[in-house]
């Protein structure tokens, strides 16, 4: 098993961990009013998604080029390879099932910069897909966006 994509998010965290302890921290009203829109975001993913709008759940997602989904055993990069790979894997309500988000935690790493860890998990018809997901949130002009994904999936 490869275990490169693993050692370079590993690489990649430290390395922002590093980065914000360089950065002034925020201060405690600003981290909160970015944990609320944060998650805000995020409930906005879960509603589009469990409307089957795979469009609007990508709005929370930065749109760019340098935008990253992290998976099992590969890397997209790019907005639009990001949403397309979503709804190819995901082409029916049935496959999407419900999704909820739980455990969030929000850790601003700055001004403009967050670490959101959770858990995630589709309920579906035959099967109760879940995992943990880790985050990287920027603040841009149109709000919170996640940049980097990495989710994974627990063992069925």
């Amino acid at each position: 098993m490869n275990k490169l994509p693993h050692r370079l998010f590993t690489w990649f965290v430290m390395l922002l961990v590093a980065a914000a302890s360089q950065v002034p921290a925020a201060n405690a009203q600003d981290t909160d009013l970015a944990a609320i829109e944060i998650r805000s975001v995020l409930d906005a993913q879960a509603d589009a998604w469990n409307r089957g709008d795979i469009d609007s759940y990508m709005n929370g997602y930065a749109r760019g080029n340098a935008t990253e989904f992290l998976g099992a055993d590969n890397l997209t990069r790019g907005w639009q390879t990001v949403r397309d790979r979503y709804a190819k894997k995901y082409d029916s309500t049935e496959k999407m099932g419900n999704l909820t988000f739980s455990e969030i935690d929000v850790k601003q790493l700055g001004a403009d910069a967050a670490l959101v860890i959770g858990r995630w998990q589709l309920k579906r018809i035959d099967d109760v897909p879940h995992g943990w997901f880790t985050l990287i949130f920027r603040k841009l002009p149109e709000g919170w966006r996640i940049v980097h994904d990495h989710t994974s999936s627990a063992s069925p």
